[in-house]
């Protein structure tokens, strides 16, 4: 099982650059990684409510070079006493939005950035954002992807859902998302047959209320693609080790459970 520490928290630590490559998919996507290394200013143009405690926050990076669904980003926010904070965010938009990328941010209690982003930030603001970063959760479209997220750990599963979309890929795709509440599930709106809600406080009317179980994840596991699952996890530590755990009993293959964890 491969993992590692996602982007989507209030963080202050940063990451070694990522050296020029060049990602590439015949008939998918193919984007280049030469401007990680540097940074550049993104403004922000619009801000869209998603829950009461998440926004999307859409900039305008006219330098921005794409990314794969899946990947993150480095964010640079300088104070007028010069104070600098940095965040690694998940990217929530499809890679063919051209100049434009998307973040969605929960309102983090105590969260310097997060706290500036849905108190202060305004269109029109400057940040400056590196990237795309780390290719390990990347999903370039060219696989069936089983993917399973709580909270805002859809925020980089949403990216590849709205890629498979926009390009219009009949490669397999499904998704698992867990949330407290209706209210409180991100991109409601978006979701279509390819999603199920899991709800763990409060549920519509002949919706259970619960944890993702076994019961949500067998069936998936039962209709295998050919070439089977990648299975993309994204949420806290303990959801993450839940949902991995649910995952292999069900028969799906360790070495093909990717992790990102919030923390």
């Amino acid at each position: 099982m491969t993992e590692t520490m996602t982007p989507s928290t209030d963080e202050t630590t940063d990451e070694a650059f990522v050296p020029p490559t060049r990602f590439a998919v015949p008939g998918r996507i193919a984007v280049s990684t030469g401007t990680a290394t540097t940074w550049q200013t993104a403004t922000l143009t619009e801000i869209r409510r998603e829950t009461p405690d998440a926004a999307t926050f859409r900039f305008a990076v006219p330098a921005w070079e794409g990314h794969l669904p899946g990947h993150h980003l480095m964010l640079r926010l300088t104070a007028g006493d010069g104070y600098v904070a940095q965040r690694h965010y998940s990217i929530a938009s499809a890679p063919d939005d051209s100049g434009h990328i998307e973040l969605t941010l929960d309102h983090v209690d105590g969260g310097e950035v997060s706290g500036w982003f849905h108190t202060v930030a305004r269109p029109g603001d400057s940040v400056e954002v590196r990237g795309p970063l780390s290719g390990f959760f990347a999903w370039p479209g060219d696989r069936p992807a089983l993917l399973v997220g709580a909270g805002s750990g859809v925020v980089p599963l949403m990216s590849m859902l709205r890629h498979h979309r926009a390009r219009g890929l009949d490669v397999p795709l499904r998704l698992l998302v867990s949330a407290r509440s209706p209210e409180e599930l991100i991109y409601a709106g978006e979701y279509g047959d390819e999603t199920t809600a899991v709800f763990t406080r409060v549920a519509p009317d002949g919706v259970p209320v619960g944890r993702m179980a076994t019961a949500h994840v067998a069936p998936l596991l039962a209709e295998q693609p050919p070439g089977g699952w990648e299975a993309y996890i994204c949420g806290s530590n303990g959801f993450a080790e839940h949902a991995s755990r649910l995952l292999v009993q069900a028969g799906q293959p360790v070495d093909r459970i990717r992790i990102e964890r919030f923390g």
